[in-house]
């Protein structure tokens, strides 16, 4: 009987280019497109049937356990910390207690992604996402034998000898090999940049003969600083069908308002996205993400990030408002 695979998710990453908000909140937690960056990869995986997955967590790792028990109680979920931010090929080291023997399923806390996952496990052979890119130099890199089958992989190449990037989001048949060639690294002491990295680890399994392929990956989504991650709430917008009609208010699709939100007298999107607990009122807010129990009154808010209990009053500015902030603007 084939197992079902495991997914293998690291979060434990401080999101430095999103501070201010990442100061007070784990950066897989901030929202986009109705709901935060994690749960765009959590929701697909009962549908893949992945029902077991091991967290990797580090910075602020109890909000995200918190979060995930009280939201996704029928996911079986192991929780590994990583102190020690030793890179990517560590964090997934890491989580060998419980997928060893087992496929494995990576895809990175911080990655929105699309792609026929579906079919790569159904076929059951290890494969990684790769996507092609203009600037390949920003990325680790795959070379293949024109056949699809990987001959090499590099981290961040200064010369880059093939556009093919990795996205973030791999498969294994078994992960046993996987998890030798990251403990071999570190054993050795092995680094990229400073890092034992994932990408050197599956250059390890080429090396010693490994058959692994590509799939595509047809959309990949930076949620990385403020500015991308407003593109990517725009671009997830674009494709919901689930538009709210607010009495009293304005609506200009698309936008993601929760339930409990409360917009009043205001005009409000295109591309918005307000989460949980948040207030709306007497505002124009348009290409912005109002994070939980945000606040914005009397103000033009427009390409801007509010954090959690944030208030922001006032005439029209653009504002970059981390978590638990109050600003009122004469």
């Amino acid at each position: 009987m084939t197992q079902s695979p495991i997914a293998i998710i690291p979060v434990a990453g401080s999101g430095t280019r999103l501070r201010p908000h990442t100061f007070t909140q784990p950066k897989v937690l901030l929202n986009v497109a109705g709901k935060p960056i994690l749960a765009h990869i959590l929701d697909d995986l009962p549908g893949l049937g992945v029902g077991e997955l091991v967290l990797v967590v580090g910075y602020m790792g109890e909000r995200v356990r918190e979060y995930v028990s009280r939201q996704y109680p029928e996911l079986a979920v192991h929780y590994v910390d990583q102190p020690d931010r030793l890179g990517l090929g560590h964090a997934v080291s890491l989580a060998e207690p419980h997928a060893s023997g087992r496929p494995i399923l990576i895809i990175l806390g911080d990655t929105i992604f699309e792609a026929d996952l579906a079919a790569v496990l159904s076929r059951g052979a290890s494969a990684i996402g790769v996507k092609s890119v203009e600037d390949p130099r920003r990325f680790g890199i795959v070379e293949t034998n024109g056949a699809g089958r990987i001959t090499r992989m590099v981290e961040k190449p200064d010369h880059p000898t093939s556009n093919l990037a990795i996205t973030g989001v791999y498969y294994f048949a078994d992960g046993t090999p996987l998890f030798a060639a990251l403990r071999d690294l570190q054993d050795r002491n092995v680094r990229t940049r400073g890092e034992f990295q994932l990408t050197d680890g599956m250059q390890l399994l080429v090396e010693r003969g490994a058959a692994l392929t590509t799939f595509p990956i047809l959309g990949w989504h930076d949620c990385g600083k403020v500015e991308t991650l407003l593109e990517t709430n725009r671009v997830l917008l674009d494709r919901r069908s689930d538009q709210p009609a607010v009495p009293g208010s304005v609506v200009r699709r698309p936008v993601a308002i929760a339930r409990d939100a409360v917009v009043e007298g205001a005009i409000v999107g295109p591309y918005v996205s307000i989460a949980a607990g948040a207030r709306v009122k007497n505002a124009v807010v348009r290409n912005a993400i109002l994070n939980e129990n945000a606040t914005v009154e009397d103000v033009l808010l427009e390409d801007s990030v509010v954090g959690e209990n944030a208030i922001i009053q006032g005439g029209f500015r653009r504002m970059n408002v981390g978590d638990s902030s109050e600003i009122q603007i004469a």
